[in-house]
């Protein structure tokens, strides 16, 4: 309390305050434009930056915990032994091990009944692990449920790799005995290095003494595990100079596999890692245009205030008072903006994040504090610096100077008067000859109107390449999609790989025979093209687990994934997989794959990589007569067919059904399964996208307010000498027009570049190539519209102060000064 027992005044009390607080209430066009860019800044800036650091966090904090194997190695057990690669741990570089562990492939199946899958059920190939104790130095296993093995007829699965609850019973029919094995645990490795565990000795009863595994997966070599983790691990780059290193110190072709942690962070965190590009792209976008707009209003507001702030000295305010108060403008609302940003930003990313954590047992549904914190406060020093160098031309202005100023036409009006003579020649309305030469009287102020609209019409065309990109990969992200109608060729189901196996008395639904689907679908009328697959699971050198094979037979290149390198698959012993699938198995295009089933091998040399996100990308795409050099079933299970043109696809599919009902064979329409994250992207830029060019509309609408009140008596005088509110609303009109088109026909080609600068970006954080077809999206039906983009934002931004300004009455208007 002051000695006057009255309360002293605050920053927004003072008076000061008062002039701020009211500056914002009068310009409220202004403000709002300030809240608006803002807003939109905080929020793309506070998503990008937030995803990408906080959806590692949960990766991150249960590597830690759980001590998490920067590589684990799979070994050949024909190739090297325990004691040889328990040497590796004094490998240069290497700072903790642990093993080796026996690992042994099998093939279960179910004995008894659950609520996932009944008894009989043959589950897909997985491999277990030999292992004493889920502790130690390297990859402290977590269990989620139950125990960890203890004894002999014991396994506990990771979370997740099979349908089996705890409790379930699982035989193993052709080792030796036919044991059954208990599921006593759930457990989970935070780099999945196993599929299942069981004590050493159960291993070692399951791998036959001249290394193979009798029974289990029918005489594959069992191998050795092998957990590293390296002094340096923090790069793709570290750990493959690990890897050289543990190479260099076995026999040769000994590793057989390797998986990175980096690998397996990126698959966990793919989804969130996508977002972070195009959001990034957008949040400096909103910070350009913020800059850019404060920048715009400010000096607007200096410019139509100078009686104003000569008033202000004259009460004894000092030029850095006024430096304050024009910076507080600028502040205050952008302030408001970064509150309701942060909001928004933080509500945006919680689906994303908890799908991330939910990875790992470990939810994370909010944006680290940090974040919150700098993200805001850098929007709020560039607005400052934005204000501050039409601020300080403000608290520079001379009192006396500042109290004769009055309307006058500023600028430059001798190159607006030259170009009115020229526009005058031209045969054109006169409105429309005067609104083309008023950007030249302030070619300062038009040049920052120009930037605002090029930076809205770059957003709309980023925004319209994305949603282009996008509906290619929403098209080409799952296999066999091409098709119209798939025919399924009947049988038992169980999960992908696994074969049903009859059980309980129960009938076993026959598979029809595929040579006869392949007749009715050649006889039926309407029918175009077609082409059948057949699936199984094998392993793979060089991949962790299980690989599901997806096998062509006859011309499936109309339905083949998008390839982003080499060719389709030509004939027998090719294979197409991704660049995920590259990256894993450490191998390229024109390399050779060795495919193993039971004691059958077979090799397939890579022809092609594409583009699909099915099964984790991980799937191996090859012939046919690949599965029949494994031994397995060739036949094909599933057919996709694309019928010819014109055809009702309702009336072919009532007739199809009726020819393959005595055959066996189901028929259905190809759904199309959308991607929950692509339409949450497509959602998330549109959104920014409309914020955005807002934003740019406002900007417009702020400049030619202000232009319209500087001018209101020359407009006052135009319409004393007959000048008509329609004409009035074309020169106003037109003053933007041409700046626009303009600007518009400049930001197209930034757009595009930027387009295609940022889609290679997302499909990184994914690890995958993209095809050209989802990079090279923009035809002419699109870039003809996009280069009127900027027209429409201005003439948008515009209309609204030419209706004011021909609304504006005549002797009123000539009353201004």
């Amino acid at each position: 309390m002051s000695p006057t027992g009255l309360r002293p005044p605050t920053r927004l009390t003072s008076p000061l305050g008062r002039i701020v607080r009211a500056g914002v209430a009068r310009r409220r066009v202004q403000t709002a434009v300030m809240v608006l860019t803002t807003l939109m800044a905080v929020t793309a800036s506070v998503l990008a930056v937030g995803l990408l650091v906080a959806a590692r966090a949960p990766f991150d904090r249960a590597f830690a915990a759980q001590h998490g194997a920067h590589l684990t190695g799979q070994f050949d057990g024909t190739k090297v032994t325990a004691e040889r690669l328990a040497r590796t741990a004094d490998a240069a570089g290497v700072a903790a091990v642990a093993g080796p562990f026996r690992t042994v492939p099998v093939r279960a199946r179910t004995v008894s009944d659950s609520a996932v899958l009944p008894a009989g059920v043959d589950l897909p190939p997985f491999t277990v692990v030999g292992r004493t104790d889920p502790g130690g130095p390297v990859d402290r296993v977590r269990t989620v449920e139950g125990r960890w093995a203890t004894g002999p007829g014991e396994i506990v699965l990771a979370d997740g790799a099979l349908p089996a609850p705890l409790g379930a019973r699982l035989a193993l029919p052709t080792a030796p005995g036919a044991p059954t094995l208990t599921v006593v645990g759930i457990a989970r490795s935070v780099t999945g290095t196993a599929q299942a565990w069981v004590t050493p000795a159960q291993a070692e009863t399951l791998a036959a003494a001249d290394g193979t595994a009798v029974g289990t997966a029918v005489g594959t070599a069992a191998g050795y595990d092998m957990l590293y983790r390296f002094r340096q691990a923090e790069t793709d780059a570290d750990v493959a100079a690990g890897r050289a290193v543990i190479t260099a110190a076995v026999p040769r072709d000994a590793l057989s596999g390797s998986r990175s942690y980096l690998t397996v962070e990126q698959e966990r965190t793919a989804n969130a890692r996508a977002f972070v590009p195009f959001l990034a792209a957008f949040g400096v976008l909103g910070l350009l245009l913020s800059v850019l707009v404060v920048a715009i209003v400010i000096s607007g507001a200096v410019g139509a205030a100078t009686r104003r702030i000569g008033i202000l000295k004259a009460l004894g305010f000092t030029p850095a008072q006024v430096v304050r108060a024009y910076v507080g403008r600028a502040l205050l609302p952008a302030a408001v903006g970064c509150l309701l940003g942060l909001a928004l930003g933080n509500a945006l990313a919680v689906p994303v994040l908890g799908e991330v954590g939910e990875a790992f047992d470990a939810p994370v549904t909010t944006i680290p504090l940090w974040i919150d914190v700098v993200v805001p406060a850098g929007a709020l020093l560039l607005v400052a610096g934005a204000a501050l160098l039409p601020a300080l031309r403000a608290g520079r202005l001379r009192t006396v100077a500042a109290l004769g100023a009055g309307r006058t036409e500023g600028g430059r009006p001798g190159s607006a008067r030259s170009v009115r003579r020229l526009t005058g020649r031209l045969p054109l309305p006169r409105a429309v000859g005067l609104g083309l030469a008023d950007p030249f009287a302030r070619p300062a102020r038009s040049g920052t109107m120009a930037a605002a609209v090029a930076f809205g019409a770059v957003c709309v065309t980023f925004a319209v390449g994305l949603a282009l990109s996008l509906g290619v990969v929403q098209a080409g992200r799952m296999l066999n999609s091409a098709g119209s109608v798939v025919v399924q060729t009947g049988g038992g189901s169980g999960p992908p790989g696994a074969q049903v196996v009859h059980a309980g008395g129960e009938t076993e639904t026959p598979k029809a025979d595929p040579e006869k689907v392949a007749a009715v679908l050649r006889a039926q009328e309407g029918t175009g093209r077609f082409y059948g697959t057949a699936g199984a699971e094998v392993s793979v050198r060089g991949i962790t687990g299980a690989t599901t094979v997806v096998a062509y037979q006859g011309d499936s290149a109309w339905g083949a994934p998008r390839t982003v390198s080499g060719r389709w698959l030509g004939g027998p012993g090719e294979a197409v997989v991704t660049e995920r699938f590259l990256d894993a198995a450490g191998v390229a295009v024109g390399d050779t794959l060795r495919l193993t089933e039971g004691a059958r091998q077979a090799s397939v040399r890579i022809v092609g990589e594409a583009f699909f996100t099915e099964g984790e990308g991980m799937a191996l795409l090859t012939s046919t007569s690949t599965l029949a050099d494994l031994g397995l079933d060739a036949r094909p299970g599933r057919y996709d067919v694309e019928t010819e043109a014109g055809t009702d696809l309702a009336r072919y599919l009532g007739s199809l059904r009726g020819e393959l009902e005595g055959v066996g064979a189901v028929a259905q329409a190809n759904t199309e399964d959308s991607s929950s994250v692509i339409l949450a992207m497509d959602a998330l830029i549109g959104m920014l996208t409309l914020m955005l060019v807002a934003v740019a509309g406002l900007g417009v609408l702020n400049t030619v307010v202000l232009d319209t009140r500087e001018r209101v008596r020359d407009l006052g005088i135009l319409k004393a000498l007959g000048m008509t509110p329609r004409q009035t609303v074309a020169m106003v009109v037109t003053s933007v027009a041409g700046t626009g088109l303009l600007a518009g026909l400049v930001a197209v080609p930034a757009g595009v570049a930027l387009h295609h600068w940022i889609i290679p970006l997302m499909g990184d954080g994914v690890g995958m190539n993209l095809p050209t077809a989802a990079v090279s999206v923009y035809d002419p039906q699109h870039l003809i519209p996009l280069a009127l983009g900027g027209l429409a934002i201005a003439v948008a931004g515009g209309l609204l102060p030419a209706t004011w300004a021909a609304r504006t009455d005549t002797a009123t208007a000539l009353r201004s000064e």
